[in-house]
């Protein structure tokens, strides 16, 4: 276990390291993120009170089977439930993952846990950092890790605490480590960015990584962080001196402002920037959610990305959460975080078409390419009235001749499902745990699930990190590919 508090401190003893990092863990567990950015946006909740209503409701279907009972596992046949590896020191929220090698990087509110998965039924923690700052989202290129920020704190060290986004000397933004030493990752860089780093996405080529840095929700209040905000922060890293990383364009992407919102609509949010993009860069192709706006960029200059094409759906969509492209990148699913991932919304009252993946084509060339609605898919299981579920994050399976994606949708568990027809998306497999609780809504589930290297991780916000195996001829293709590196939001060329 390790931890360095500033990019710039000396080298400390291991030993001293660890003794600190226990020191300062049980200090920070004890207070209450002060988030700079309202709902929606994968921010953890406090337990709510349901109505009595909805408590009958979930008991009733629990006892008819309609649903899991508390914290019970089900999946569908061709899944297996290889292993479940509680939380280490590291109590906050799990968030992301990224893939290297033999190793798996999983963010966490609190900093990152590092797992090996030389046995994937027997995953290991091999270092854990703690480095407050919701998400943490967290990627991986070479011996650099990136860790987003998005929580005011009292400046850019991993001992920070939370500050008010009201004050200018606050901070939120990338942080860089070196991960050269596995087990000792050391921090090296810390850039600040305009209303933090919500998430990121890499572009790197072999001298420079490119960082999009998605950010939203500012307000007059915020020194850093003020209206109009209708763009992303790019930060340069070069390899070689990662010390010197820095912001070098904010590159308007919505010059008329993007959605402007609709009053007769109030769960469609308005855009105020991007909450995530993915590139493509083989493509020279990325796709952004952006709040009220999916939009498709030309990244041929990594460093000035330019849209080409932008869509709303006011009808069905809320928050434009995440993308994911097909493997021929002829089709783009974005997915709608209805409710902001603390909501109950995979019920029959919510429907089949809100909070879902929404599947687009991508007609003709150039600039003149656009994207081309199709279809909606949401998981077939309605859940309990305590349970958030809404769309989350996925990752394609590189199934040869197949457009197969498996995602995360909190407490509706992990969903396996085939979009090869735009037209009639359906589930193969699944993975689900009853709710929490069955008295109040607490959030939880998987925030992200992603196919590496033949099997499926999933970092479960309240239960920890799940390995599965997924058994089905439309997908055995998929373990012949074999990848070195994987940030999902930044897709590979499985090809």
């Amino acid at each position: 276990m390790t931890s360095n508090h500033r990019p710039t401190r000396p080298a400390v003893r291991p030993g001293a390291v660890a003794a600190v990092v226990l020191g300062l863990l049980a200090a920070l567990l004890t207070a209450v993120p002060a988030a700079a950015i309202p709902d929606p946006g994968d921010s953890p909740r406090a337990p709510r009170d349901v109505t009595e209503q909805d408590r009958a409701q979930t008991r009733e279907a629990i006892r008819k089977g309609d649903i899991p009972g508390q914290d019970e596992i089900v999946h569908s046949d061709n899944i297996t439930h290889l292993a479940n590896l509680p939380k280490g020191a590291l109590k906050g929220t799990n968030s992301d993952l990224a893939f290297q090698g033999k190793y798996a990087f999983a963010g966490n509110y609190d900093g990152f846990t590092v797992y090996d998965l030389s046995r994937p039924a027997e995953p290991r923690i091999v270092s854990q950092v703690l480095c407050p700052g919701s998400q943490n989202d967290v990627s991986v290129s070479g011996n650099l890790l990136f860790l987003s920020t998005d929580s005011s704190r009292s400046d850019d060290s991993c001992a920070s605490t939370t500050a008010p986004a009201t004050e200018k000397d606050s901070w939120e933004g990338m942080k860089v480590f070196d991960i050269s030493d596995i087990r000792h990752p050391r921090y090296v860089a810390a850039v600040e960015t305009s209303c933090g780093s919500h998430t990121h996405t890499l572009v790197p080529d072999r001298k420079n990584v490119y960082i999009y840095v998605s950010s939203y929700a500012p307000d007059a209040s915020f020194p850093d962080c003020r209206p109009p905000h209708d763009g992303i922060s790019i930060v340069k890293v070069p390899r070689s001196q990662p010390g010197k990383a820095a912001v070098i364009d904010f590159p308007v992407l919505f010059p008329d402002g993007g959605f402007p919102g609709d009053p007769d609509k109030p769960r469609a949010v308005e855009t105020t920037g991007c909450h995530d993009i993915t590139s493509y860069p083989r493509l020279k192709l990325a796709a952004g959610a952006c709040m009220g706006d999916g939009i498709l960029l030309d990244i041929r200059n990594p460093a000035k990305p330019r849209v080409i094409d932008r869509v709303e759906d006011t009808e069905n969509f809320a928050f434009w959460h995440s993308a994911t492209f097909s493997q021929d990148g002829a089709k783009v699913v974005f997915t709608d975080e209805l409710g902001g991932g603390g909501a109950p919304t995979c019920n029959a009252e919510t429907g089949d078409q809100k909070g879902a993946d929404g599947i687009y084509d991508i007609k003709g060339r150039g600039d003149k390419r656009k994207l081309v609605f199709r279809s909606y898919f949401k998981i077939p299981r309605h859940q309990a009235e305590t349970e958030n579920c809404v769309a989350h994050n996925g990752s394609l399976i590189p199934a040869k001749g197949r457009d197969i994606m498996v995602q995360a949708w909190y407490q509706g568990g992990v969903s396996v499902w085939d979009f090869t027809d735009s037209d009639k998306p359906r589930e193969i497999a699944y993975f689900e745990r009853g709710p929490l609780s069955t008295t109040s809504l607490v959030t939880g589930g998987s925030w992200s699930a992603y196919y590496y290297n033949g099997h499926i991780y999933s970092n479960d916000m309240a239960k920890g990190f799940d390995v599965l195996r997924l058994d089905d001829r439309r997908t055995d293709s998929a373990a012949k590919v074999r990848m070195r590196e994987l940030n999902v939001q930044t897709q590979p060329d499985y090809r």
